[in-house]
């Protein structure tokens, strides 16, 4: 497969398994793509920086993809950088490194 179509099968997997992002003012932008291996980075960023709940999107999102897309042997969920940078990055990555939040599922 193509870096490109796993590229696109990954932003459509987010569009509509993960629609929270969006409605919510947050965006997601897929980083890099190695089609060889299956790694996909994908970037989040606007609303989501400072969202409580990032950190468990995120770790939901690099749990998940691999699990129910073929293509993809992993995922990093990176913040977005420059003008889309994170909010409040101290409290986001603060709240990353709490227990509460390692083994929280959200409901996407």
């Amino acid at each position: 497969m193509s870096a490109e179509g796993l590229e696109r099968r990954t932003r459509n997997y987010l569009s509509n398994n993960v629609p929270q992002i969006q409605e919510h003012g947050g965006f997601f932008e897929v980083q890099d793509v190695d089609d060889e291996t299956g790694e996909v980075t994908v970037a989040i960023g606007g609303a989501c920086s400072g969202c409580g709940i990032a950190p468990m999107t995120m770790n939901a999102i690099e749990h998940r993809l691999p699990d129910e897309m073929d293509g993809v042997s992993s995922v990093k969920v990176v913040r977005a950088g420059g003008p889309r940078a994170a909010v409040m990055p101290t409290k986001t990555a603060e709240m990353e490194s709490m227990e509460e939040y390692r083994d929280y599922s959200p409901p996407f």
